[in-house]
């Protein structure tokens, strides 16, 4: 049995309860799905995808991830799913673990799109609350041990449930947008402008913590996980069209950069 995950805390979560062996393998996904152009995701060398992560990632942190390799892989691997070899010599059944970020749901319709047509059993084990808004949404690796040892109830993903999962993955695809919220089992296509505005508006007009910024603008952003690392490269952004000034717009680190509204 293959368990897909998005992100390598919620495979560390599946691997302490799954144990070793027994014909389980855990994968991880680390591609955050819910931000970036999806264009050429499923077309190695996904070279726009690429690009879009050479430039979120900070130019001086280190260890730099080798996003060619990593998703071109991810891309190659989804592509032969249902023809990779198990401990039989057949194909093993896959099961995606799931929460409420974007990104785990967008995992859950990336695999159904793969597996479509094929008679290769497809499983499920929801662990979020169906609801996407702060305070109410849970990933996958926010459930502590026992919790979600009681969620390991995997359910079969019928013909139907995989089609209408396929179709959300090739309309995103499609729509290419630069932004993917999640909200009542849909998602919704956006641009940079909601997620600026709020991290502008979250900007004093006198020096502050950049990091405070951030985590105003997390507290309140429905729909998706802002990570970190995306919000430090929108305010490296906006301070390069100078709506914002950054004590360090370089830094590998942003919880040293103070941040202010350009006066």
């Amino acid at each position: 049995m293959w368990h897909l995950t998005c992100g390598d805390l919620a495979a560390d979560s599946v691997r302490r309860l799954l144990g070793e062996g027994n014909g389980e393998a855990v994968r991880v996904l680390r591609d955050d799905l819910a931000v970036g152009p999806l264009a050429d995701i499923e077309s190695p060398p996904c070279a726009e995808r690429v690009a879009f992560w050479e430039g979120v990632w900070p130019a001086a942190l280190a260890p730099r991830p080798d996003f060619a390799s990593g998703l071109a892989d991810d891309a190659e691997w989804l592509a032969g799913l249902a023809g990779l070899a198990g401990l039989a010599g057949q194909p093993r059944p896959v099961t995606v673990w799931h929460g409420d970020s974007a990104s785990e749901q967008l995992l859950l319709a990336r695999v159904a799109a793969a597996l479509e047509g094929s008679s290769l059993p497809f499983r499920e084990v929801p662990c979020g609350t169906g609801d996407s808004r702060v305070g109410t949404r849970m990933a996958v690796s926010m459930h502590a041990p026992d919790a979600l040892a009681a969620l390991y109830l995997p359910r079969a993903v019928g013909p139907k449930r995989t089609a209408e999962l396929a179709s959300q993955w090739r309309a995103a695809v499609q729509d290419n947008a630069a932004i993917r919220r999640w909200a009542d089992g849909r998602f919704a296509a956006e641009d940079h402008a909601r997620i600026d505005g709020q991290l502008l508006a979250a900007c004093g007009a006198d020096w502050m913590p950049l990091a405070r910024a951030m985590a105003e603008v997390m507290s309140r952003c429905d729909g998706f996980f802002a990570t970190d690392l995306f919000l430090y490269w929108r305010a490296r952004q906006l301070a390069q069209r100078g709506t914002i000034q950054l004590s360090d717009s370089t830094a590998a680190d942003y919880r040293g950069v103070q941040a202010r509204r350009r006066h």
